[in-house]
């Protein structure tokens, strides 16, 4: 952290900008881009550092099916950002909760809605692919890169059976957010079926096939019976889709 000329010290400067929610230190542009993509919504936004210096920062915001980004410099404790100077932090924030838009290089409004918070609560099993991915492309931890697989979110193949025939056919899954659907394969853009887990009750190992590597999901009107191709994969299966429910328990 450079000297800072105002008679705020450095440490209370960074002790203020913890404070905010939405300041994720050191997450890279690149793993900025692949959370929110990943788990944002269109107008989710978050602050970070920025590698033009030790006090610029950027605002990554989500907009649509892209990611923005717009610099912020601090100096002598104000915060510039575009033609405004803002005296504090607390006026800089104030800023974008009463005047939220933001223009980009197209001339179009983009409006920062939800603030994507630094806590959030993740299945602890993805932490290990995180570091996994990182020591694989010679980076840090925090460090993601947007084609690393993306924090509560999952995919791959499984085999299902069948609703009234009770055959078992392979078929593509995808979770994100609340939704698991499935593809006749990989290469497939539109899904046979898209599951809504907040009507889903349950996830346990299912005993009573024919196959191992079992698990199925109940809901009110069928019970999906989906087998994986090892144990492993069937319980980091199980254990996102608890995950999954346990959030939306919460949310209710």
């Amino acid at each position: 952290m450079s000297v800072c000329s105002s008679t705020r010290s450095c440490g209370d400067e960074l002790d203020e900008l913890e404070s905010v929610g939405w300041y994720h230190y050191d997450l890279s542009r690149h793993a900025a881009e692949a959370l929110l993509l990943s788990n944002g919504a269109d107008g989710s936004f978050l602050l970070r550092n920025s590698n033009k210096g030790s006090d610029c920062f950027a605002i990554s915001v989500r907009a649509k099916d892209s990611v923005k980004h717009f610099q912020v410099k601090r100096q002598g404790g104000k915060y510039t950002f575009g033609f405004n100077d803002f005296p504090s932090l607390q006026d800089f924030i104030r800023h974008f909760a009463n005047q939220p838009l933001l223009g980009s290089e197209t001339g179009n409004l983009i409006v920062l809605r939800l603030p994507y918070p630094r806590q959030v609560e993740e299945p602890s099993i993805y932490e290990s692919v995180c570091v996994h991915t990182a020591m694989q492309t010679g980076r840090h931890e925090r460090d993601l890169i947007a084609s690393a697989p993306s924090l509560g979110t999952k995919e791959g193949y499984l085999v299902k059976q069948g609703g009234i025939i009770k055959n078992w056919k392979q078929r593509w899954f995808t979770l994100n957010k609340n939704e698991l659907k499935y593809f006749k394969d990989k290469m497939f853009a539109d899904p046979i079926r898209t599951l809504d887990l907040t009507a889903c009750s349950a996830v346990q190992f299912d005993y009573t096939q024919e196959r191992i590597n079992c698990f199925c999901l109940v809901f009110p009107e069928r019970t999906y019976y989906l087998c994986a191709k090892s144990g492993v994969e069937a319980d980091e299966w199980m254990k996102i889709l608890r995950w999954k429910l346990s959030q939306i328990k919460k949310c209710r």
